[in-house]
């Protein structure tokens, strides 16, 4: 179920009321309800795959339990390794098994020989990178002391399929959600407005800047050798705002959802294009998921406690292994490598923390220097998104040429330059918002409340109205495919 479309707009509301008005002062049937319905958004989609999920939640809730009783070190390990595989196994099989077997003819016939396999016509479940993860910190976690496994099962089950986040994220701990589960939840009209208010600002970046970027960005993208090289950087920092707004938006709607019902999740996004460097940026880019990989990947490999080796070593790890996290293509490990190129020097000079305060902490206005380091790493963002949006490597290869050309010093010419020059606007617009609530959660969340009432519902008004204006056809966001 697609949070832009009708089937959400009736789907929300009568969960709500139910949740509120009927289960209410019973937190085990506020929690069985909360499955039902996670269930219910779930299998819209399909409800076959919710056989996988459920399956997950069985495996990892046995686990736990086991993990929590059993004291010898060699069986605790082997039990969290059955968790491992069987959680990475069900990824590896529907997320990687086509792309490992494509590659693996291709080196048989470099080597001038065949290998004749056919490959399988899987779909891949929507979510399953989520909630995979999602179950993964609860069992790894529990091995390390840091959890106490759980003997509710549907609190578990909750907590593993919970909607507002299961198909996209944010990729929450079970140290911090799964304890929502078992803590007497109360309407709460404050923090209900302001979920509100979140999910209205998501709308805005979904429908009204991804959705009318991603038009762009495809007309370029998929044409690219008919156009010049100012066309094909227009085309490239249009598809830079859509996945920004579309993930972040995305995020936005599920955090405010999840407000609805009493939850707090983490903030996933933290105005990544306001980032002073590429640490800063992968600091505030999909949080929940850089902290994840550094937490079970980049840490347990070492982290930065060896030399300078190890840690060049480890960089590229956590890069392409989040790269290759994103999708079966090589375009996807470039794309991670890419990354681990822009970092090294950070890394390497030891300037990887330096900006770890809010940009233009206490003034209006960015420093020249921070204006200058915004806009740079901004361009490394751009260019590492070609391979990102890219049907494959020589694609992208092709696009970034055309671009660092002569051509790149034309005048951009495309179809409907009105229309795009107002999404450009548009894009203005959303970014001075943001700048505005920099150092709030999300970019409307103080912004409003620094204004008086009639301003505040002009402000949501002329939200409520764009989001109307741009309502088209329901497009996916862009993280159910991974």
């Amino acid at each position: 179920m697609l949070f832009n479309s009708i089937d959400f707009a009736i789907f929300l509301p009568i969960v709500f009321c139910i949740y509120w008005f009927i289960t209410q002062k019973n937190l085990k049937a506020q929690n069985l309800f909360i499955l039902f319905a996670s269930y219910v958004f779930y299998g819209w989609w399909d409800w076959r795959f919710l056989s996988l999920i459920i399956f997950s939640t069985i495996v990892d809730y046995s686990i736990g339990i086991t993990l929590g009783r059993e004291e010898n070190p060699i069986k605790r390990k082997m039990f969290l390794w059955i968790s491992i595989f069987t959680n990475l196994g069900f990824l590896g099989f529907f997320k990687y098994f086509n792309f490992f077997l494509e590659n693996l003819q291709s080196a048989y016939t470099f080597f001038g020989s065949e290998l004749n396999i056919s490959s399988l016509h899987i779909i891949l479940p929507v979510g399953i990178s989520f909630y995979t993860f999602q179950t993964l910190s609860y069992t790894i976690d529990i091995y390390k002391g840091k959890l106490e496994p759980t003997k509710d099962i549907i609190a578990f089950s909750a907590f593993v399929s919970f909607f507002p986040q299961l198909v996209a994220g944010p990729i929450e701990r079970a140290t911090s959600l799964l304890p929502q589960f078992f803590q007497k939840r109360q309407f709460d009209y404050n923090q209900a407005v302001n979920g509100m208010r979140q999910i209205l600002w998501g709308f805005f970046k979904k429908i009204v800047i991804a959705d009318n970027c991603a038009m762009f960005a495809n007309q370029f993208f998929n044409n690219s050798s008919e156009f010049s090289g100012s066309s094909l950087f227009l085309g490239a920092v249009f598809f830079t705002f859509q996945i920004y707004c579309d993930f972040s938006g995305y995020s936005d709607i599920a955090i405010g959802t999840s407000r609805l019902f009493g939850f707090d999740l983490k903030q996933n996004f933290a105005f990544p294009y306001f980032s002073r460097d590429i640490a800063e940026f992968w600091r505030r880019w999909h949080i929940s998921l850089s902290t994840w990989f550094r937490d079970y990947l980049y840490i347990p490999l070492g982290g930065s406690r060896g030399g300078k080796w190890m840690k060049i070593r480890n960089t590229f790890i956590i890069f392409i292994v989040s790269g290759f996290w994103h999708g079966a293509n090589w375009t996807f490990i470039v794309w991670g490598a890419l990354n681990a190129i822009y970092f090294l020097p950070l890394l390497i000079t030891k300037r990887n923390r330096t900006h770890l305060g809010t940009v233009a902490e206490n003034s209006v206005l960015p420093s020249f220097k921070e204006f200058i380091n915004m806009a740079f790493t901004f361009l490394l963002s751009v260019i590492a998104w070609v391979f990102f949006r890219a049907k494959n490597v020589e694609h992208a290869i092709s696009y970034l040429k055309t671009i660092f050309s002569n051509s790149l010093f034309s005048i951009p010419e495309f179809e409907n330059k009105r229309y795009a020059l107002e999404i450009i606007v548009l894009v203005i617009f959303m970014l001075i918002i943001e700048w505005l609530g920099r150092r709030d959660q999300y970019g409307i969340e103080k912004l409003a409340l620094r204004c008086n009432r009639k301003v505040r519902l002009s402000i949501y008004l002329v939200l409520v109205c764009l989001i109307y204006l741009y309502l088209g056809k329901e497009q996916e966001f862009i993280y159910f495919q991974f």
